[in-house]
């Protein structure tokens, strides 16, 4: 099997690498707003470049790195609706991998797709698995299980039928996200607004606890919009704000006493969270998927099981020491501790290649 050849000793230690970086191109790299693969591309990206390794991003032409840029789709096909996404999709993917053989390694953010075309170059293939959008997928990460390298960004997000190289949990640049130590009395909706993430439980929670609640978000559902969000926007209880660029993100989050966040399925990471955090505001999020790998019930948040926990926890979020919420993420969810991990995986790929060369 593929992982019997990684050893624990990395070949060429801090040696320069030549990396090709595969972002979607739905969003800008970085995003002016919404684009959470996006936005872990550009993140590593200019953290590899930092450390001193040739980075190639593959991404849209208006994105900015401080590495090369390499693009064929002009614009993210979400921010320009003439742009058919499957064809600028492929488009893109295969002018990587017709260049594929130029680089150390390839890293794929793109989900499943890319997978498809990794016979076309003899370069490692390192995937991050950004969550599982349907079981239906499987089959194509199944197919490819013995020759590429599959990173999981949380031990819940794991599927048994695959094997991983590693856990690589998200790292943020603390430096973007001031922290708060007085914020207002508010609480703070801020994601997806569809069922998957909780828009409308934030507002029961919200209101069952006298609070104002501020809604963020790009709207993915607008059906569940209308019917669930819209009735209850009047600007003075609930305030829905649009989705928001990084400095308004900034502010959002650092003015709220909490974020809420009732998710309603098992999510693989959740970054809104740890910014969240990075800001000194506590989390009060539904006990599924990664949510115990970035909360510590009593430290920097709470984990519930249901809706009139998550309002008891409301009444109690001044327990929280916010301080407390900021060391936590230093600690354990910085760009600087994310790109080290990524490189002792490119690291131990390139010493399996070359103990199989010889």
């Amino acid at each position: 099997m593929l992982f019997d050849l990684l050893s624990s000793r990395s070949l060429n230690k801090g040696a320069l690498m030549h990396i090709a970086m595969l972002a979607p191109i739905a969003w800008r790299t970085p995003p002016r707003h919404y684009g959470p693969w996006e936005s872990v591309a550009s993140l590593l990206t200019e953290g590899l470049v930092a450390r001193g390794h040739d980075v190639t991003l593959f991404a849209t032409g208006d994105s900015l790195t401080s590495g090369k840029l390499h693009a064929v789709c002009p614009r993210g096909y979400e921010e320009d609706r003439s742009l058919i996404p499957k064809v600028w999709e492929c488009l893109h993917i295969s002018e990587l991998f017709e260049h594929g053989d130029g680089y150390d390694i390839i890293h794929n953010h793109f989900d499943y797709l890319p997978l498809t075309y990794s016979g076309l170059t003899s370069t490692p293939l390192v995937t991050t698995i950004h969550g599982f959008s349907s079981p239906g997928i499987l089959p194509v990460y199944k197919k490819y299980n013995d020759t590429a390298f599959y990173v999981s960004i949380s031990d819940a997000d794991r599927s048994p039928d695959l094997d991983y190289i590693a856990t690589i949990h998200h790292g943020i640049d603390i430096q973007l996200f001031d922290f708060q130590s007085a914020p207002d009395d508010t609480l703070l909706f801020f994601g997806r607004i569809h069922n998957d993430k909780g828009a409308r439980q934030a507002i029961e929670i919200a209101k069952a606890s006298s609070k104002k609640l501020i809604l963020a978000g790009i709207i993915q559902d607008q059906a569940y919009f209308d019917h669930y969000v819209a009735p209850h926007i009047d600007d003075d209880t609930v305030t829905y704000v649009g989705s928001v660029a990084p400095a308004a993100r900034n502010r959002l989050l650092g003015n709220a006493c909490a974020l809420l966040h009732p998710i309603q399925f098992d999510e693989p990471f959740g970054l809104s969270v740890i910014e969240s955090m990075a800001c000194g505001t506590p989390v009060i999020a539904f006990n599924r998927g990664s949510m115990p790998e970035l909360i510590e019930t009593g430290k920097n948040g709470f984990l519930v099981d249901n809706m009139d926990e998550a309002i008891e926890r409301v009444a109690r979020i001044k327990e929280i020491d916010r301080a407390t919420c900021r060391r936590h993420v230093e600690h354990h969810f910085t760009v600087k501790r994310m790109v080290q991990e990524y490189i002792h995986v490119y690291e131990r790929i390139l010493a399996a290649e070359s103990e199989r060369s010889l």
